[in-house]
Formats: structure tokens, C-alpha cells, sequence
């Protein structure tokens, strides 16, 4: 039923080309920057709340930016970013902290005095397969027909030639044009160990489908 199969790496996978634009010194100037606005962000919205934050480096996604709050009836939370989206949010959004607090108010929606912290990730290949199959596409899969209720959404696994296993899901009942939007595993992946939702970039895609069909206002 595909008609157009458009892959997205969902761009954090460039994130390490960046560095190719500036010096090194340049570069880590910029890393720093980043997560210090983003520990200002989070204290200026949780300001009677622990703040804490670290980079990582990720070989694929370059640096990950994690954020910890943990708020005074005991709970811990975290989450973590991409460099990107990170750059695009303070550069273009009006009002960073909301948008990133936005991630941990959801954290804590249900869960307070609770902890939230990072997932494990997988320890084998079995793990990682197990994490895909049982829970991260079933998750994925009702989430976006639960987002789309009028419209029969197709949702299924499958490999593609440049970026290896993906989930794809689109609309069935657009024939002409592109109708699927797909993203690696690795990627769903990514996101769910940095308490983000695997299910929302796929989200964003099939809008963007929506709208180039002149189906959302």
C-alpha cells in the first residue's frame, strides 16, 4: 500500500555533523552553553525544586543533554534532549522553559512523589528485540489510531534499504501521494530511554501527511 516510503532520522542523527561547521573549542563552546540555559530554564520554572543535569555523548546522536528534578515530596524525574532541538529551542521558541518543563509536568501527571528516572537500556540484542516487539510498537500503535480515531491507520514493521528496521504508519485511506511516514527503531528507541514519547515524532509526520493533502486546517 505504500505509495511514497518517506524515512525520517527525525534529524538528531545530524546532530554530530554540526561540529563540521565550527572548531572543536568552538563546539563544546556551544555544548556548554546549551546546558547551562537549560539548567537555567528548568530552575527558573522549578525554582524551589533540586535541579541537576549532565551531557552525554552519544555515537550516533552526538550530545545528549539529561535533566533531573527532584521536587520536595521526594520524586525524581529526568528526561533528556537531543542537541537540535535543543539549538532550535532557544534560537526560535519564545519560551524555552515552558517547552522543555512542558516534558516533566507530564513526567509528574499522575506521578507524584514518585520516581521517573531514565530507563535501563537493553543489555543484549534479546532485550532490545523484546523492547521494540512488547512494548514500544504496541505502544506506538495505539497511540496513533488514538490520535486519529476517524481515520484507518496502518502501523507495521519494516526494513528499509539505507536505515535498517523502521515503524511505519500512514493513512490507508490516502491512494496518491505519500501516505507513510516511517522512523528507525533505533530512534523509537532513543527516545523512550530518554522518557520521551517514541509515539510523538511519528505524530508530527502524520500531520505533516494531513496537511499536504489539505486534510487539516
Amino acid at each position: 500500500m505504500t505509495t511514497e516510503n518517506n524515512v525520517s532520522n527525525s534529524n538528531e542523527t545530524q546532530d554530530t555533523q554540526e561540529q563540521g561547521n565550527v572548531s572543536e573549542a568552538e563546539f563544546r563552546q556551544v555544548v556548554q552553553a546549551l546546558h547551562e540555559n537549560g539548567l537555567k530554564a528548568l530552575c527558573f520554572k522549578f525554582e524551589d525544586e533540586q535541579v541537576d543535569g549532565q551531557v552525554l555523548n552519544h555515537k550516533v546522536y552526538g550530545p545528549i543533554f539529561t535533566f533531573k528534578i527532584e521536587t520536595k515530596d521526594g520524586g525524581k524525574y529526568a528526561t533528556g534532549f537531543f542537541m537540535r532541538e535543543l539549538l532550535h529551542t532557544f534560537q526560535n521558541n519564545e519560551d524555552p522553559a515552558l517547552w522543555m518543563s512542558s516534558f516533566f509536568f507530564e513526567l509528574m501527571d499522575g506521578n507524584e512523589g514518585k520516581d521517573k528516572l531514565l530507563p535501563m537500556p537493553p543489555q543484549s540484542e534479546d532485550e532490545a528485540k523484546a523492547l521494540i516487539d512488547n512494548v514500544i510498537v504496541p505502544y506506538c500503535a495505539k497511540t496513533l489510531r488514538e490520535e486519529f480515531p476517524d481515520e484507518q491507520v496502518y502501523v507495521d514493521l519494516d526494513l528499509h534499504e539505507e536505515h535498517g528496521p523502521v515503524l511505519e504508519a500512514g493513512f490507508t485511506g490516502i491512494t496518491d501521494g505519500n501516505n507513510i511516514c516511517a522512523l528507525p527503531l533505533h530512534v523509537l528507541i532513543a527516545h523512550f530511554l530518554l522518557n520521551r514519547d517514541p509515539a510523538e515524532p511519528m505524530i508530527q509526520g502524520l500531520y505533516r501527511i494531513r496537511q499536504e493533502h489539505g486534510l487539516e486546517a
